[in-house]
């Protein structure tokens, strides 16, 4: 009788690039969304988390008392020893996994056991960290580069009477290397630039001179392990700087809505370099008595409407759980004109299938949606009702309004708000010591409800309002409101904020405070509160 082999997994060692996840590749994307077991060193696993199966196991290679990395032995089991029990293994390394780490002799354990594996190159840290530093190693003048890793020996001698320019990675002690680099011929007057958390948010940059590079970092704070460049080509990057230099970066900033809501609003506040933390301060339940809605959704199969007005995405979720609930896909709103009150709930919509037919050219709000609705025709309408499925706190003017325009509307609570549970004790307590460094309201529930589970931002905390009502319910509960946006929508409150900080750090600069570190400028003055 013959035996069944044992099924042999696979292993992938990807390279994750010098920090950033976006910039992962889309082969080493794929991988993580089927792998069966992750094995990483990389620092941001939480935020890789969102590429990988729910099930997936992370192993992280750090040892249990903090003392460094784990023994190569070690290392090579964790990889091996799940891909020979039929596992499908993501190795994670930072940088690319030839260029940079230390992965060639777990490559060469998989060989040796037969196993299965590929490699995904990632973005080097000796190109991608100068390159989120604004430093361009390469030049008209320059067409050559020395790349050496700092974390091993080092031919001192070899690298230092390099004529390229130089990046050293993983460079833990500043001064000690550059004391090196002229201890073997080096100018101490050549320029250089340390950067520390490259292609992060933590990202900070010090240039200097290998005389005063240990003086510079310590008085900035920057320690190791770090990138350096050495060379004239340091020089570009006051012409260059993009990153550290966005109107955000760095800083912290609270956004009191739920993941799903805060979605567009974070991603705005990425692009300009921010750090969003979001925080739920509404729950969304069912309505008390279901009846009215399961009434609404057999009247919208049956043809009893003529429009569905969607005014959030918790109402497209309301909606969509209730087709669920009876069998019902995308397929029912045929033949039923869509509206929906701004571009977030349009997107959720058309994740459900749906594609709207009405979004507010203007304004992204009830009044905006209002202003390009149609009056009804009793010629060009076979029906004159609207299903309007909406929160139970809502405000009245969307129907007020569809009833002037001649329609009836079927005035639905799809879901219930209700306030929600507290942030965890660490994040009440950041919000109360500045530990933020803005917090951005989109609504006068979230300032009402953030106070009422959380307590008052601190008094240097920079506050955001999306328009003038938000901004009173805010000033009412004793915050001095900061940055109001031109119109109520989640992109300009993005837009005002990121002028606001551009204004602070360049007030910093004028002032000689700005010291390049990623957050807010601090400022010695303390802002009352009314």
């Amino acid at each position: 009788m013959r035996s069944t082999p044992k099924p042999t997994g696979t292993v992938a060692f990807v390279g994750a690039g010098p920090g950033d996840p976006e910039l992962l590749t889309l082969r080493a994307a794929e991988l993580l969304s089927r792998a069966d077991v992750v094995v990483t060193d990389v620092a941001p696993v939480a935020e890789l988390s969102r590429l990988l199966r729910d099930d997936a196991t992370i192993v992280e290679l750090s040892s249990d008392d903090g003392g460094g990395a784990r023994s190569t032995s070690e290392r090579v089991k964790a990889v091996t020893d799940p891909a020979k029990a039929g596992k499908s293994v993501v190795r994670l390394l930072a940088g690319d996994p030839f260029f940079d780490a230390d992965g060639a002799d777990e490559v060469a354990a998989c060989a040796k056991a037969k196993l299965q594996f590929e490699i995904v190159p990632g973005i080097p840290l000796a190109s991608g960290v100068p390159s989120y530093a604004g430093i361009a190693v390469f030049d008209a003048k320059h067409r050559d580069v020395r790349v050496a890793d700092a974390s091993g020996t080092v031919d001192w001698e070899s690298v230092a009477t390099t004529p390229q320019p130089l990046v050293l990675t993983k460079v833990e002690n500043l001064g000690a290397a550059a004391e090196a680099l002229v201890k073997h011929g080096r100018s101490a007057q050549t320029a250089v630039a340390a950067t520390r958390g490259g292609a992060t948010t933590e990202q900070h940059t010090v240039v200097s001179t290998l005389a005063t590079l240990a003086t510079d970092a310590k008085a900035a704070g920057l320690v190791g392990p770090a990138v350096l460049v050495v060379g004239d080509v340091v020089k570009s990057r006051a012409a260059l700087s993009w990153f550290e230099t966005k109107p955000l970066f760095g800083w912290r900033v609270l956004v009191p809505r739920t993941k799903e809501q805060a979605g567009a609003l974070s991603e705005k506040l990425r692009s300009y370099g921010a750090v969003p933390a979001e925080v739920p301060t509404i729950a969304v339940e069912p309505p008390r008595t279901p009846q009215q809605m399961e009434r609404a959704v057999r009247g919208l199969v049956t043809g009893r409407y003529e429009w569905i007005a969607f005014t959030s995405v918790n109402a497209v979720r309301a909606v969509r759980e209730k087709f669920e609930e009876y069998g019902l896909d995308a397929r029912a709103f045929s033949g039923i004109k869509v509206a929906a009150v701004g571009e977030q709930t349009a997107a959720s919509l058309l994740a459900f299938g749906v594609k709207p037919d009405l979004v507010p050219s203007g304004e992204q709000s009830a009044a905006g949606l209002l202003a390009d609705f149609p009056p009804y025709d009793d010629v060009l309408d076979p029906i004159n009702r609207v299903f309007l499925p909406r929160a139970d706190i809502a405000t009245e003017t969307l129907v007020a309004g569809l009833i002037e325009l001649g329609w009836e509307v079927d005035d639905v609570t799809a879901y219930r708000t209700v306030r929600a549970a507290p942030p965890p004790a660490p994040t009440r307590e950041a919000i109360k010591t500045g530990g933020f460094d803005a917090v951005v309201f989109t609504s006068s529930s979230t300032v009402r409800n953030l106070v009422g589970i959380a307590g008052k931002p601190h008094a240097t905390t920079v506050i955001a309002c999306i328009g003038p009502q938000t901004a009173k319910t805010a000033e009412e509960h004793g915050l001095r409101v900061d940055v109001l946006a031109e119109e109520p929508s989640v992109g300009a409150l993005a837009d005002a904020l990121a002028a606001f900080g551009l204004t602070q750090r360049m007030a910093a600069e004028a002032a000689g405070e700005w010291t390049g570190k990623p957050g807010r400028p601090k400022s010695n003055t303390r802002r009352k509160a009314k």
